[in-house]
């Protein structure tokens, strides 16, 4: 369609982001991370010259990387695939990788910088400013429902999902608890006068008014949805004007809280502050686990050392693509990618001894 669309200069840049399903023909699947149809966003892009082609790569790499630490909460690590991991067709591919739970790495989201390769094989060209005839320089980047996942084993413990309030579907589910009928209208009054002051203040709340749950089966059931926080209302509440509210990702009796006022703006004031507090709470969390799980390597016996543990290893990298697919080969770790942020100063490569500029980031991946 490129080919078909761009003639001339002034039809650059061309860019293009299309939701998209996919098949892909997995002998073992997974659910959201490796599945045989999923939902994707995918960006194709145009440009007249490398240098634009280039920093379009690079400005989604980094969209990718404000979204997974500001909305998902998880800390990724973003850089250069190697050789071996570049998409192919691809001059450079970027990536942001995620920790999970089990300490194996997410590829979370990539950003490809095509160069001319699929210009060259689908002859898509344009018109210069000069009258002469070029091959446009092109980009593509994905995340896909794959990064659900990545939400989903990051965040989540055995009570089940953890959901970051920014992407929460419901952030405060609000339980009423009765026991006798004459108590019932006054609860359930209060509740509902506690949902309308969050919904109409922009917070996603739901009230679970259902008479044929118990309340702890319902406390279970959102737990087990993710919701960040559970609001508790009873007759004793009703009767001092107060709640109870609990946060989902403290368990027990530390994460509870009891008598916050149910004056409008003291409650509103305090579950917008909880809900900031969560969203902090998890990529802070998320990031110390990570860094505790990542070893510093600097010969080929620590990096297998590390790899066994079950832990990343990142260590100095100037060896060849031979010994990179022999590190797949006997520790069954690949070049998760060359990260962005480098120690300075002279480094040795891990494999081979010899000088190496960069420092690459190892692990078992899913």
């Amino acid at each position: 369609m490129f080919t078909q669309w761009i003639h001339s200069y002034r039809d650059l840049p061309l860019l293009i982001n299309q939701w998209a399903n996919v098949t892909r023909w997995e002998m073992r699947t997974k659910p959201f991370v490796r599945t045989l149809e999923f939902l994707w966003q995918e960006g194709h892009t145009a440009h007249a010259t490398p240098e634009e082609a280039e920093e379009e790569a690079m400005k989604m790499i980094d969209v990718y990387t404000k979204f997974a630490y500001e909305e998902a909460a998880i800390p990724v690590v973003v850089g250069r695939k190697s050789r071996e991991e570049t998409f192919a067709g691809a001059v450079r591919t970027y990536t942001i990788e995620a920790m999970m739970g089990d300490r194996k790495a997410l590829q979370a989201g990539t950003s490809h910088n095509l160069g001319q390769n699929f210009s060259r094989a689908f002859d898509t060209q344009f018109m210069d400013e000069n009258g002469q005839r070029q091959h446009i320089w092109q980009t593509s980047w994905a995340v896909s429902t794959r990064f659900v996942g990545g939400i989903i084993m990051t965040h989540g413990d055995d009570a089940g999902l953890m959901l970051p309030p920014k992407l929460a579907p419901v952030q405060v589910v609000i339980v009423p608890i009765w026991k006798k009928d004459d108590e019932k209208a006054g609860v359930l009054n209060a509740a509902s006068s506690a949902k309308e002051v969050l919904h109409s203040a922009g917070v996603k709340v739901k009230l679970d008014d259902s008479d044929t749950r118990t309340p702890g089966w319902k406390f279970n059931f959102w737990e087990m949805k993710g919701v960040p926080i559970r609001i508790e209302i009873g007759p004793r509440d009703v009767a001092s004007g107060s709640v109870v509210i609990s946060r989902r990702d403290v368990p027990g009796k530390q994460g509870k809280v009891f008598g916050i006022s149910m004056e409008p703006s003291t409650l509103v004031g305090y579950v917008k502050d909880k809900l900031d507090e969560i969203q902090a709470s998890l990529l802070a969390k998320a990031t110390s686990f990570r860094d505790s799980n990542i070893v510093d390597v600097s010969s080929y016996d620590e990096l297998k050392e590390a790899i066994s543990q079950g832990k990343w290893a990142r260590g100095p990298w100037s060896a060849s693509d031979e010994d990179e697919a022999r590190v797949k080969e006997e520790t069954g770790a690949t070049i998760r990618c060359f990260p962005f942020e480098q120690p300075a100063g002279t480094k040795t490569c891990l494999m081979t001894g010899q000088p190496a500029e960069e420092i690459a980031i190892f692990a078992k991946s899913y």
